[in-house]
């Protein structure tokens, strides 16, 4: 993994919604929409954020993950300047730009689709899709053209300024594809950051076999909700061991919302608790990511529908200060646990572990072997007095520590150092 990432903290931003584009592919010149976002980017240094995550910026049918075009911006959101002008903006501010790579799969007016059947993968008496959607044609990845397609847009987007890739889908493709295409990849750009959606399974097996730097960390992002939401902190004690297992070999995209799951506000069930879910997200390893919009606690849920994601990935005003007001006590306790996070770099490898376990309440242990913190947390109706030990300081939270004992609040947590 490149050294730099052990310091990201990606603020993920889904452009085609962040910008309100239209809902369909346009035909003509290009609407210039992506400097709109490089307005948003202090607001994005501001939170703490080190890098900027986006979504699809390529030529698409409609969502975006429907890509017909790899090699061209979407006219939706402005041309090859408009993402220059980006990069730029974004690496004078010290953000890192990760894009986003649909290669398992295109949309049907992809042009290969009309002109190169060997490009795509048979299925019975018609093509193969992804995960039954008519609409996405899925890539032969067993044809050295592809291979070959795949290499040369991902390199070109780096050549022009991109930092690294998230690879959608990427447990749909053979994991040999993946192989070819990183190593060659990283014969160019050995520095580039290449993490890929993986939502269960054998996550180890698939970063050791495939070659990439990392995959989205979907078990732990459930058991922080789940656990809150059940009053069942030993589901997360389990997800905390499970993800220890994982920082042994690599280090997972962390995350408590992204662009195709309901809003942590949302999901969970007693607005107390969404400073848990946040302080467990930022004291525990992994590569944090914050989605747009959950750092001023939005609030939206997934439905399974035509639509359903629109909800999740809305349009941002123009400006911050156009923000409502009563997002910005969320964006303050972000930019809280971000910056405690960024003065403590260690946690990106920690291992987190209990020390004391009950259903309601918890204290964890986040440690690299040389460094430590602690982080308890309650979700009792009346305060909890918690053992604890070669602590002397209240980093974050609230919480009152004397003689070897931290007493937090009813619905409370604190983050506890030396």
């Amino acid at each position: 993994m490149p050294g730099w990432v052990q310091h990201a903290v990606w603020w993920q931003v889904y452009p085609l919604g962040f910008l309100g584009a239209e809902p369909t592919a346009i035909h003509g010149p290009p609407v210039h929409r992506l400097p709109r976002l490089v307005d948003w980017l202090d607001y994005a240094v501001e939170l703490g954020a080190s890098g900027l995550a986006l979504g699809p910026v390529f030529a698409s049918e409609t969502h975006g993950y429907d890509t017909v075009d790899h090699l061209r911006i979407d006219p939706r959101l402005g041309d090859d300047t408009d993402f220059d002008a980006l990069i730029t903006a974004a690496h004078d501010r010290g953000l890192r730009v990760l894009l986003d790579g649909v290669f398992n799969h295109v949309g049907r007016s992809h042009p290969r689709f009309q002109q190169t059947p060997g490009w795509f993968r048979a299925d019975g008496d018609g093509w193969a899709t992804f995960e039954g959607h008519h609409r996405l044609v899925a890539l032969n990845h067993a044809n050295p053209e592809v291979i070959d397609h795949v290499v040369e847009v991902m390199n070109h987007w780096l050549d022009r300024g991109a930092d690294g890739w998230r690879l959608d889908a990427a447990y749909a493709v053979p994991r040999p594809f993946w192989a070819t295409v990183t190593a060659r990849v990283r014969a160019t750009h050995p520095q580039a950051y290449l993490v890929g959606e993986v939502i269960h399974g054998d996550y180890t097996g698939f970063v050791t076999d495939t070659g990439l730097d990392s995959i989205t960390q979907y078990e732990l992002w459930k058991a922080i909700w789940s656990s809150l939401n059940d009053t069942n902190l030993f589901e997360l004690s389990w997800a905390l061991d499970r993800h220890a297992e994982l920082l042994d070999v690599f280090v997972p995209l962390t995350f408590v919302g992204n662009h195709d799951v309901t809003r942590i506000a949302s999901a969970l069930s007693d607005e107390r608790h969404l400073p848990h879910a946040l302080a467990v997200l930022f004291c525990t390893g992994g590569t944090p990511s914050v989605y747009y919009g959950d750092e001023q606690a939005f609030r939206a849920v997934k439905e399974d529908r035509a639509g359903g994601d629109d909800a999740i990935r809305p349009a941002f005003p123009d400006t911050p200060a156009d923000l409502a007001p009563y997002g910005w006590p969320t964006y303050r306790l972000h930019q809280d646990l971000i910056g405690l996070r960024r003065r403590h770099p260690w946690l990106h490898r920690a291992r987190t572990r209990a020390l004391d376990l009950a259903n309601k309440h918890a204290v964890l242990e986040s440690s690299d072997g040389e460094h430590r913190l602690l982080l308890a947390l309650n979700l009792e109706d009346s305060p909890v007095a918690l053992p604890v030990d070669g602590v002397t300081v209240v980093l974050a939270g609230s919480a009152d520590l004397r003689d070897g004992r931290v007493t937090v609040g009813a619905h409370g947590w604190a983050v506890l150092g030396a």
